[in-house]
């Protein structure tokens, strides 16, 4: 067919359309006309006509006004509100999380039919028939509005679910007729993005209902400490009231106020046939059932090692959304720890035991705080967030004293007589105090403290890390944050410099007097021993870090040179200090954790680990966003086989000590414990090594050790240091907590000893003089036996040698036996001559 020939069924259709189009353009023709005849013949019409076009292009310039600033609603399709961050323990369970908020996000099948329908009959009956705006609850509002102007009430809102998710999450609160259009506008919008299904998922994890509490999983979990699932029908309908009053209808005062609202709420259930007659009597016949303002119940125990690590998050990530997407307050961070609640509870219970045995009798040290009694004291009290983890202690407030009367008041309201009232206690102190009778005992917080670290040596996970008493009494972590003079515990690094400059732990070195001239302005600088006892002589190496010898180590420092012991501090983390001898007897600050990873190195062979606290971190989807273990596998991912060798992961850690140093120095710390200044812990029964500290004062009390696969230390101190007493050594005062501690985990700790790295060599030696033994054995049962095992790097033990007498000695009684044997052989046969050569033995080297 040819482009100007047409079949009859496509002129028809061409001449219908024609058709349409000349009907429709002679119909605007006449209307038209009509409007023009009509314009010009009455007033009235011109007039109403000039409205109707004024008013409607009005509201399409106010529509395109209020409409042009607006979010898009597109957004609520990648919406992620603002979650908490959850902390995992080291075996996954969750311990704690940092919230600001309660918020727990579900899904829209995972909300009971009957919790929908309630919070349908309290805030929008029509919710799936209208199309973001119910025209007539608006026109129940604007009366309500007109009404209410000039009064200072607040009019009724009139919103559907869908513009309550348009101000809850787009707009904002702000309380004006301009919001209130914007919202509108954005609800239809919204319909027009979102299904219902949908919007009624967003409204019910983002409404605000109270304690804190966004979305209707939070508040039933803040208010009836149940799921969504388990709530029961006047659970739900309670619920349904609380977004017309979130912070009021929870309160006691206003009960019967939630009551009269809640059944509202069930009659219109049965309105709306959401519920039978039968079901809302039954319900309203069911009391509030309302529990106490609830807390996360997270076990209390590691609550300084759940601050150290939030700290750490905050340091990374920072706090608000504004800071980033994985904010610790809105990113909804997901973090593996590597604490451990058992090791974690048995530290604080170690450290808690020694701070009391410590404190003994020495009475009450004062208030934990003061608030002001003119002000409501239980409000404060609950403000103050301080409370208490221990036996049946709790934190009160002196509401009363008159002489030897006094009442406590505690934060749930309760009122009740107190005793054993120490003389300066008055009105507005903040105490801790122990069931008594009919009443309650005041008790005492030991004003000495201290910081316990337990880390695992071969990774620098950190297992366990208490600051002090209780977290809850105060943050300060003096596991980390305090800063100490360590005292002795440093002295093996001292020793580990020495043994890489040469010497030998069987070494002898002078414990005697060993003075520095300083200068004219300061003079002469003599160091002591502990209790300024007098030197013993030359000692081996070994006996000096055993019984803690200040003017050894002084000797071993300088004759090492103070820039390498530095250097080794550096290394593996104590800190950095001026080239001083003081330093070589702990002068300077370091904090308990920085001293327990040091040693940590030294019981994995040189080896270090950062010290860790997290594992690893998962972003709200899951993924990865950082990890402790920084190592990458080449080809781990491969489908298939190469052919070539099994991919490996690199050695982690860092070499901060030649291996056979670092055992070199802990085989000399067990013995420390077997028979020095860390004698407390030998009836344990196991491979431990260690050692104890004591700054001058004493003002700290410190003790540093471990196994093959824990590490621990401690320090004991008052946070403004002074002195602790004559008595108090590291080995009386700090040991005996780490000790506790074994007891309490003795199954977690190795029955078997460091072994000794490649290349070390096990001589027997005279433990005393350090000379090698070659007709004895070390004892097995003996704590202080004459011989023993000593470690020595290839070539360096002592060599066979004998004194020039003992040699003459030993070489005339060779001679005098050969004589003796010739005269014999002589005796039974005569014939036989036999010539003896006399420079036999000192030709052949001397004696074997």
């Amino acid at each position: 067919m040819s482009p100007t020939e047409q079949s009859p069924n496509t002129t028809a259709q061409r001449n219908a359309d024609q058709g349409i189009a000349g009907r429709i353009g002679r119909g605007f023709s006449a209307a038209w006309s009509g409007f023009v005849r009509k314009w010009r013949e009455s007033r009235l019409f011109k007039a109403v006509a000039v409205l109707l076009i004024g008013a409607m292009l009005l509201f399409a310039a106010g529509y395109a006004w209020l409409g042009a600033g607006l979010p898009s609603a597109d957004r609520l399709l990648t919406y992620q509100p603002a979650l908490p961050t959850m902390v995992r323990g080291a075996d996954g369970e969750i311990v704690n999380s940092y919230a600001r908020e309660r918020r727990v996000q579900l899904r829209y099948v995972d909300f009971p039919e009957q919790l929908q329908n309630a919070f349908l009959a309290a805030e929008d009956k029509t919710f799936w028939s209208h199309g973001g705006v119910d025209i007539g609850g608006l026109a129940g509002a604007v009366v309500d509005y007109v009404s209410k102007m000039g009064s200072g009430e607040r009019a009724k809102g009139g919103s559907t679910i869908t513009q309550q998710v348009a101000k809850n999450i787009l707009v904002g609160d702000e309380y004006s007729i301009t919001r209130k259009l914007k919202e509108m506008i954005l609800a239809q919008r919204i319909e027009g993005v979102l299904d219902k299904e949908q919007i009624l998922e967003l409204y019910l994890n983002e409404i605000p209902l109270g304690r804190q509490s966004f979305g209707v999983q939070a508040a039933a979990r803040a208010y009836f400490d149940k799921d969504v699932s388990a709530l029961d029908l006047h659970e739900a309908a309670f619920l349904a009231i609380l977004p017309k009053a979130p912070e009021r209808y929870g309160r006691v005062q206003y009960r019967d106020m939630a009551i009269a609202r809640r059944n509202y709420v069930l009659d219109q259930m049965v309105d709306n046939d959401w519920a039978t007659r039968a079901e809302a009597d039954a319900a309203k016949a069911q009391p509030l059932g309302l529990v106490q303002n609830r807390r996360e119940s997270y076990d209390p125990a590691g609550g300084y090692f759940i601050e150290e690590v939030r700290r750490r998050l905050l340091s990374m990530y920072g706090e608000k959304a504004e800071d980033g997407p994985n904010s610790v307050y809105a990113g909804g961070l997901w973090v593996r720890t590597s604490l451990d609640l058992e090791m974690q509870k048995a530290a604080r219970k170690a450290l808690r035991a020694g701070l009391m045995h410590y404190h003994g009798n020495r009475g009450w040290t004062g208030p934990i705080a003061t608030i002001d009694m003119d002000e409501n004291w239980q409000t404060q009290l609950i403000v103050s967030n301080l409370a208490i983890d221990y036996q049946d202690w709790r934190v009160g407030v002196v509401t009363e004293r008159s002489g030897s009367n006094a009442q406590i008041g505690f934060s749930d309201g309760e009122t009740a007589s107190l005793g054993n009232l120490p003389d300066a206690l008055k009105a507005g102190d903040v105490i801790v105090a122990s069931p008594e009778g009919a009443g309650w005992r005041v008790r005492t917080i030991p004003e000495v403290s201290g910081g316990l670290v337990v880390q695992n040596p071969q990774t620098g996970r950190v297992l366990a890390m208490q600051g002090g008493f209780d977290s809850r009494l105060g943050s300060f972590n003096r596991a980390t944050q305090a800063e100490r003079q360590p005292g002795s515990t440093i002295k093996p690094f001292v020793y580990a410099t020495g043994l890489d400059q040469g010497m030998t732990p069987a070494t002898l070195v002078t414990d005697g007097p060993f003075c520095v001239y300083q200068g004219a302005a300061l003079g002469e600088k003599c160091f002591r021993n502990f209790g300024n006892t007098r030197g013993a002589g030359e000692q081996t190496m070994r006996w000096g870090l055993e019984q803690s010898r200040n003017l050894m180590t002084v000797h071993i420092a300088n004759d090492s040179g103070m820039d390498n012991v530095i250097g080794t501090f550096e290394r593996v983390g104590i800190g950095s200090y001026d080239p001083y001898l003081a330093f070589a007897l702990g002068a300077g600050d370091t904090t308990v954790l920085q001293m327990v990873n040091a040693y940590s190195a030294l019981a994995n062979h040189g080896r270090q680990f950062d010290a860790s606290v997290i594992d690893y971190v998962q972003d709200k989807n899951g993924k990865v966003i950082w990890r402790a273990d920084k190592r990458r596998c080449a080809r781990c991912d491969q489908d298939e086989w190469d052919g070539k060798s099994m991919p490996r992961l690199a050695e982690a850690g860092k070499q901060v000590m030649d291996p056979g140093t670092a055992y070199q120095v802990v085989h000399m710390l067990e013995g420390v414990v077997q028979r020095g200044t860390a004698t407390r812990l030998r009836d344990l029964d196991l491979p431990l090594f260690g050692k104890t500290g004591t700054t001058s004062g004493p003002t700290n009390a410190w003790f540093m050790g471990g196994s093959a696969d824990l590490v621990a230390g401690v320090y004991v101190g008052f946070d403004q240091p002074r002195n602790l007493g004559g008595w108090v050594q590291g080995g009386n005062t700090a040991a005996p907590i780490v000790k506790e501690l074994i007891q309490d985990t003795k199954a977690r700790w190795p029955t078997t000893p460091v072994q000794a790295p490649d290349g070390i060599r096990m001589v027997r030696i005279d433990r005393r003089s350090g000379k090698r033994v070659f007709d004895g054995w070390p004892s097995l049962t003996e704590y202080t036996p004459a011989t023993i095992w000593e470690a020595f790097k290839p070539d360096t033990e002592p060599r066979r040698s004998l004194d020039r007498q003992t040699l003459e000695e030993k070489r005339m009684a060779a001679l005098a036996a050969i004589r003796a044997a010739r005269a014999e052989r002589r005796a039974s046969t005569s014939n036989d001559a036999v010539a003896i050569d006399d420079t036999f033995l000192e030709d052949q080297g001397g004696i074997y």
